[in-house]
């Protein structure tokens, strides 16, 4: 009875150790790859999954994992687990050296971040998946510097990042895995061309300055000259408000004055045309001709003219004139008792 108990106690750890290892517990975004007689069987989910013992097996794969040394560093390994990790991961590659195209030699320190996309092709079509990912970053990398010089280099940061990128998803997606991006997070040359791009960087800072400054100098002479022109014209604009001014009152004084001057005459010749139709009258009512009076007049006014000359003078006169200016005698009388205003 004992015996049967013992054999029967047996049985069931025995039956109960089988069932437990037959059950896999898988994490969350992990995966596991179960063979079964050596070949290929299924993909276990993250949760409770259950396998036949003895039978199926979980594949080993070849993992980089990250660990930290005494000194405080980072050491990368290549170490055996039994699950494929589905996250996003980050290779940060060791400092490599390159050569640009006109013969730089470089140090580069690149960051590369992907995600295993198909595990299966991530185990069976890649013998080592951490390892391929690293030398074909370096040999794509080698290669798209090669093609560019030294100031390309430095300042297309983003434009290599971008074609490294889509090179490396592009060759990687036969491996089931996605590059989402790659980061190149030192670039280095050797000193002698660090110093000599420091020289270069003050030279062209000296320039920009000395630019800056003549720019300023320019600006400053043109607002000057500006500001002379503007006065210039000005002053200008001012004596030519004043010349117009000048010549409109000029002209308004002549035009006032010939006005004056015309009124003058007018009133004149009005004064001496009322005193001649006078003088008509008065000689036509005495039957004496009035072209005797006026041709006497002129006489006299010829002879005050001669008299009022400097120095001897002698006077010939024809023999009417004694008749003309005796008339005046006669004429002087009529105009006794006229009032002439």
């Amino acid at each position: 009875m004992n015996a049967l108990l013992t054999v029967f106690l047996v049985l069931v750890v025995m039956i109960l150790i089988f069932v437990l290892s037959g059950i896999k517990i898988v994490g969350q975004s992990t995966v596991k790859i179960i063979e079964r007689l050596g070949k290929f069987n299924k993909i276990l989910e993250s949760g409770i999954n259950l396998t036949i013992p003895f039978i199926d097996r979980v594949r080993p794969v070849n993992a980089r994992v990250t660990r930290y040394g005494s000194d405080g560093k980072t050491y990368a390994t290549n170490v055996y687990v039994d699950y494929v990790d589905l996250r996003e991961r980050v290779f940060d590659f060791p400092k490599q050296n390159v050569i640009t195209r006109d013969n730089v030699t470089l140090e580069i320190d690149a960051l590369l971040y992907f995600q295993i996309m198909d595990s299966f092709r991530s185990v069976y079509e890649v013998e080592n998946l951490a390892m391929a990912i690293e030398k074909l970053t370096q040999t794509t990398l080698r290669n798209i510097i090669g093609g560019l010089e030294l100031d390309q280099t430095l300042s297309s940061r983003d434009k290599i990042n971008s074609e490294l990128r889509q090179i490396l998803d592009e060759a990687t997606d036969k491996w089931g895995v996605k590059v989402n991006r790659v980061e190149l997070k030192d670039i280095s040359p050797p000193k002698e061309i660090r110093e000599a791009m420091e020289k270069q960087m003050r030279a062209e800072r000296e320039k920009r300055q000395n630019i800056l400054i003549a720019e300023g100098d320019k600006q400053a002479k043109i607002l000057t000259a500006e500001g002379e022109r503007d006065k210039l014209i000005a002053e200008a604009e001012g004596h030519k408000q004043s010349q117009i001014k000048k010549s409109q009152g000029d002209a308004e004084a002549k035009i006032n004055l010939a006005t004056g001057e015309a009124e003058a005459k007018i009133r004149l010749a009005k004064a001496e045309a009322e005193a001649i139709k006078l003088v008509q009258e008065v000689l036509l009512k005495n039957n004496t001709d009035p072209a005797q009076y006026l041709i006497a007049l002129k006489y006299i006014q010829a002879l005050q003219e001669i008299a009022a000359q400097k120095g001897e003078k002698v006077i010939f006169m024809p023999f009417e004139t004694t008749a003309v200016l005796g008339s005046i005698g006669g004429i002087k009388e009529l105009f006794k008792d006229v009032n002439v205003k």
